[in-house]
């Protein structure tokens, strides 16, 4: 028997709508049966025997009471969206009055911070790619120490030229370029927020051993694109990203390395090291303190701490 089947009327109707009208796919209208199903189910609990009756206050307590068993923030929007549009559906087709799941909002999924590798793991990962001798090794080596010296993006790596932009380089321009001579990088971030980012000196060495390994290269000299493919082309995003989960997973990290992890490893590594959080913010680029807060992982009750102990007018005075 379909789980359909024990549905009311109504409901079967809706689902048999979709299949024809929407074209959903069997396993989709089966998937909105399971969640229909669970509406009828907490209906009954409270003595509603017509699902199309039940009021707002009552979809809130519905959305309370999952929360409080364990289903998380994903779930509850699932069931949510589903039970909103069956509910538009009868206002639209059987003069429901009105949608009693409209401006119900599941509760926010907390957000996952990328993990920062030690620095120890850190290390190892730029230090694993100098090992060989090839062009693409060199490539892969100062895309590594780059990411992790200067904490950029990985857009603004395969944004990066070997020079700045001149009236002629219109072809292939990027977004960004490397000053060899203040061994810094120029690039544009979010928002097309120009910044200038240092770069450290094991990362200078490994992108000066690039330069001349990239000017060996065939077809190196029609593109201004610092990073460059066997073609000759600008290295893409995606091409960044499976080159550090090869090398990570052939050194034998223990978790999926991604370019956003080096950048986290860079502000976390700063900010353990110095506890500057305003320096780790122009570093990054971020145009507000509190996205580096959210960023780095940095606990606020921990700030808080440091302001009390610190500042002269935290605390209040005790008496003598």
């Amino acid at each position: 028997m379909r789980i359909a089947d024990e549905l009311p009327s109504l409901m079967q109707a809706y689902l048999e709508w979709l299949a024809i009208h929407k074209r959903l796919s069997d396993k989709t209208c089966e998937n909105y049966a399971r969640d229909l199903t669970l509406l009828c189910r907490l209906a009954a609990q409270v003595q509603v025997t017509e699902p199309q009756r039940l009021a707002a206050y009552q979809i809130k307590h519905f959305v309370m009471q999952l929360h409080g068993q364990g289903h998380g923030p994903k779930s509850l929007a699932r069931y949510l969206s589903c039970w909103r549009t069956w509910f538009e559906w009868l206002v639209k087709y059987h003069e429901l009055p009105a949608n009693p799941v409209e401006g119900v909002r599941a509760p926010k999924a907390p957000k996952n911070l990328p993990k920062a590798l030690s620095v120890d793991d850190a290390v190892n990962l730029a230090n694993h790619a100098a090992r060989g001798d090839t062009a693409i090794l060199k490539r892969d080596h100062a895309i590594i120490e780059l990411l992790y010296s200067s904490g950029l993006r990985v857009s603004e790596i395969a944004g990066l030229d070997v020079s700045p932009p001149t009236a002629t380089s219109e072809n292939d321009q990027g977004t960004g370029w490397v000053d060899w001579s203040e061994s810094e990088v120029h690039v544009l971030g979010k928002g097309s927020k120009p910044r200038i980012a240092p770069v450290g000196a094991p990362a200078m060495a490994a992108l000066n051993a690039w330069q001349q390994a990239r000017a060996a290269m065939p077809k190196s000299a029609l593109t201004h694109a610092l990073f460059i493919n066997t073609q000759g082309k600008r290295l893409s995003v995606r091409s960044i990203q499976l080159r550090l989960a090869h090398h990570a997973k052939v050194l034998g990290l223990p978790v999926r390395v991604h370019p956003h992890m080096l950048r986290h490893s860079f502000a976390t590594h700063i900010l353990q090291s110095s506890g500057d959080l305003r320096a780790v913010q122009e570093l990054l680029g971020h145009s507000s303190l509190s996205a580096t807060q959210v960023y780095t992982g940095l606990d606020f009750q921990h700030l808080a701490s440091v302001y009390d102990a610190a500042h002269p007018r935290a605390k209040k005075q005790t008496k003598d």
